[in-house]
């Protein structure tokens, strides 16, 4: 059921369960509506995305306190504001904070990378290599969807072959958007056939225990993603 709605009425879907009532519903709340605001397509669309309070009370099952404590949370981690008379809106980064964190993405992803080959076993980086199986023989361009995805959890389980757990704390905030801004710009200028050839290179430095390359091309992949932001995405001003 739909839970976040643009302004000023067009409704976007939020994918939520209703929350387990063995564990706090203020956690819950908080867990599940972080994760819908990941899910959301915050910058595929002009407007920005305004939380329906009523509808949260209603597809969630709790009353309005946990939901406005909750969004309280997320609102002092930056990814909600509230506007008076208007309502609780999710953040959209303007392009220069995009770039930014992407570029800080870029840094920690590098280091996760180096880490990865003094840490990762190869069991853990063959997974890497099979996240891409069904995409050896078609173009990414004919599963766009499936590809954004694997692009995505590529990303993700980068930092966590790193083993640094300040990494992954740093990150967790970056996440929503770049994430956000992968999945808009993939589809575009033959990005996704670039990438996958990125991030096969990316996963034969780790196997090879390459520590230098690694952590180059891990970098250097990603600061392609903010050069193309700063270049082409003029609908993020």
């Amino acid at each position: 059921m739909s839970l976040i709605t643009p302004t000023p009425a067009r409704v976007t879907p939020l994918v939520l369960e209703p929350i387990d009532t063995t564990t706090s519903f203020r956690n819950q709340a908080y867990a599940l509506l972080k994760k819908a605001i990941a899910d959301a397509d915050i910058y595929n669309q002009k407007e920005e995305i305004r939380l329906d309070e009523r509808q949260l009370i209603q597809v969630l099952g709790v009353s309005r306190t946990p939901i406005r404590e909750a969004m309280t949370l997320l609102e002092q981690e930056g990814f909600l504001r509230t506007v008076p008379r208007r309502g609780i809106f999710i953040i959209r980064k303007t392009k220069r904070e995009i770039v930014e964190m992407i570029q800080m993405w870029a840094a920690l992803e590098g280091m996760s990378a180096r880490l990865a080959t003094l840490n990762a076993s190869d069991e853990e980086i063959a997974k890497l290599r099979h996240l891409f199986d069904e995409f050896v023989n078609a173009p990414p361009t004919d599963h766009i969807e499936e590809y954004s995805d694997a692009n995505i959890d590529f990303h993700q389980a980068l930092i966590n072959l790193g083993g640094s757990q300040a990494i992954a704390n740093t990150i967790k905030n970056l996440f929503i958007h770049v994430r956000a801004i992968r999945k808009v710009t993939i589809a575009q200028n033959d990005r996704a056939a670039r990438s996958i050839v990125d991030h096969l290179k990316i996963i034969t430095a780790l196997e090879k225990r390459d520590t230098e390359l690694a952590e180059e091309l891990a970098r250097d992949h990603t600061l392609g993603l903010a050069a193309f932001v700063e270049e082409h995405c003029d609908f993020l001003e």
